[in-house]
């Protein structure tokens, strides 16, 4: 008795949970639209020399009038512009060569959607990750 039980059982949990699972992402509201944008290099480089290059990936979450559709037309003019930006002004932490300045390069590439994309097609940038290509020594004196 108990045996079968633990079968039904087994076979009516997962579809309750799939039920339930439905009706609440029927209740949540619609996620905003963005964009993922993988692997950009960005050099550091502190005391005039480039000490290191850090991958990041970012969402941009989309405002205004942007879809996600014209806005993946436009990534590699985001792509050019951030990494222009961050040779020119270097979004350097201080004492870390393995980290990129969040605050700062997500500043930079809201102005530089701003003209390449139009005001406000970009609300704000989730850095997701920061991969370095050295990990070891790069420790600022």
């Amino acid at each position: 008795m108990r045996r079968r039980d633990l079968l039904t059982a087994a076979a009516v949990l997962p579809a309750a949970a799939a039920a339930s699972t439905a009706v609440a992402s029927e209740d949540a509201p619609a996620a905003a639209p963005s964009v993922n944008i993988s692997g950009v290099g960005l050099p550091v480089i502190a005391e005039g020399r480039l000490r290191n290059y850090v991958f990041v990936s970012m969402r941009l979450h989309l405002g205004g009038s942007a879809t996600v559709e014209s806005m993946r037309g436009k990534e590699a003019y985001l792509r050019d512009a951030l990494v222009r930006a961050a040779h020119r002004t270097p979004f350097t932490v201080a004492d870390d060569w393995t980290r990129i300045d969040g605050a700062a390069m997500s500043a930079s590439l809201i102005r530089a959607a701003g003209s390449i994309c139009g005001r406000g097609s970009v609300r704000r940038v989730e850095i997701i990750s920061q991969a370095p290509r050295w990990r070891t020594g790069l420790r600022a004196a």
